[in-house]
């Protein structure tokens, strides 16, 4: 309905000023680029990823492990749109994303105090009631924008769930769409004085809020490609109305027209831009979140890594003397794993490695901590530990689990593992010393045979030697 609306009005507006003598480029060129800009609008503004961000973002869903899903499509772990080709992000990078949105109180209330000052100084120039309508909901709308950013911050900012998220964003894109409006409203009321000096403030608003806009809103490319657009469009709908309107100053409708034309074109640059920018930061984030992870998780099994365990291993600590309880730190080493990538290559084993990750994370706990020290090394920190007993219950439910067979390309792989027990404070509480006293119980487990479970005692010698494949 609104296409067909506009298409009359530049059909009118150019058929008015064509019979006065308007040039064919005025005529023609900027009613084809209106067009232009509202196909843009119908379409929703779609642009094209580079090839990088695609396997950037593709490596990144098999490093962090999380379902995915593209923009609009169901299931976990991927955020909402960043424009119609259907750009997913993980729910790390969309945080990122939105949280950049609620950085601009100071650019926000500007533009605000810019809006006041032009509709205070129009009104000064010709008292007007809609003129200061207009400047009133202008200065309650950016009120309420700066109100929204320190509700958020005060709500916990990006550290909120991602459903929580969404209804900020869902708010902030509703007020900045009512800035917007309020724009090309000030330009048609602003038109109907006849003023070159009341013209020229309303109409540098809306250039000034469109390099705002995509400067500080591209990271969200729909709020930044609808906002453009609604303020853009109605504006040069509303000059060509006006080029078409009967007036005797020499070249009148012309410079309009050229107005027109050139809001247009930054209007089309700007989308440019917008996505130009919108995907850098995209890849950007996700480059950033994929470094990141490989800085703290396996690769290959996607377990926690030695650094994620030293961060992670003073907070359990303290968590356990809160709880007047222990910690077990449990060294495991695979049985058989040499024998297994002899017999049916390094791809067999790194399967075996795989599966073996996912059935530990299946065993423990949610409290509880997997992690993969390197080759067929693995340790858990288990939390909330009241006697031996549980540890070893659990070392063994471990070990009933890895020793499952295992499929792989219809052969058959078999092994076990032996484990290493280390318990805090009793052994001490220092992480490498206690992986140094597993490591040496786990020694001794495995010159006893396969698949057993040994705790360390404290007059033991800690550092016997290492574990055997």
């Amino acid at each position: 309905m609104i296409t067909e609306v506009v298409d009359g009005v530049i059909a009118f507006s150019a058929e008015r000023v064509a019979a006065r003598g308007c040039p064919f480029w005025i005529c023609r060129v900027v009613p084809v680029m209106l067009l232009q800009l509202l196909e843009i609008v119908r379409k929703g503004g779609t642009f094209r990823r580079s090839s990088r961000f695609v396997l950037t973002s593709r490596r990144e869903m098999v490093i962090d492990g999380e379902k995915t899903r593209s923009a609009g499509g169901e299931g976990e772990g991927m955020m909402p749109w960043s424009g119609r080709g259907g750009v997913t992000v993980s729910d790390k990078v969309y945080r990122d994303l939105v949280s950049t949105l609620f950085t601009m109180r100071l650019p926000i209330a500007g533009f605000g105090t810019l809006y006041a000052i032009v509709g205070l100084l129009i009104y000064l120039k010709w008292p007007d009631t809609v003129i200061a309508g207009l400047t009133i909901a202008a200065v309650a709308v950016t009120a309420a924008r700066v109100v929204l950013i320190s509700r958020y911050h005060r709500s916990g900012g990006a550290f909120q769930e991602v459903a929580a998220l969404r209804r900020w964003e869902s708010i902030y894109e509703l007020l900045t769409y009512l800035v917007a409006i309020l724009l090309p409203a000030l330009n048609f009321r602003g038109l109907t004085a006849h003023a070159p000096l009341i013209h020229l403030a309303t109409i540098s608003l809306v250039f000034t809020f469109g390099a705002g806009i995509v400067s500080r809103t591209s990271s969200r490319l729909r709020l930044c490609m609808v906002s453009v657009t609604i303020a853009v469009l109605p504006t040069v709908t509303a000059m060509l109305v006006h080029a078409a309107s009967d007036h005797a100053e020499r070249l009148h409708s012309e410079f309009f027209f050229l107005e027109a034309f050139l809001l247009i074109a930054v209007g089309l640059m700007s989308r440019q831009s917008a996505a130009h920018l919108h995907a850098s930061a995209v890849e950007h984030l996700s480059t950033k979140q994929d470094t990141a992870k490989l800085a703290k998780y396996d690769p290959l099994t996607g377990l926690p890594n030695r650094l994620v365990v030293r961060e992670a291993f003073h907070e359990l600590y303290s968590l356990s003397r809160l709880s007047q309880s222990q910690l077990a730190v449990h060294y495991l080493d695979l049985d058989g794993f040499k024998a297994v990538n002899d017999r049916f290559g390094h791809p067999a084993g790194d399967k075996l490695l795989v599966e073996v990750a996912q059935r530990l994370r299946s065993t423990i706990r949610a409290s509880d901590l997997a992690c993969r020290l390197g080759g067929d090394e693995f340790l858990i920190i288990q939390s909330d530990v009241r006697h031996r007993d549980q540890a070893e219950l659990t070392g063994r439910r471990v070990i009933r689990q890895i020793s499952d067979a295992y499929e792989f390309e219809g052969a058959t792989m078999q092994a076990t593992a032996s484990i290493g027990i280390a318990m805090v404070p009793e052994c001490g509480i220092e992480l490498e010393k206690l992986i140094g006293c597993a490591d040496a119980a786990l020694y001794r487990s495995k010159a006893r045979g396969k698949a057993q479970v040994l705790f360390f005692d404290p007059d033991d010698d800690p550092l016997p030697g290492r574990a055997a494949a």
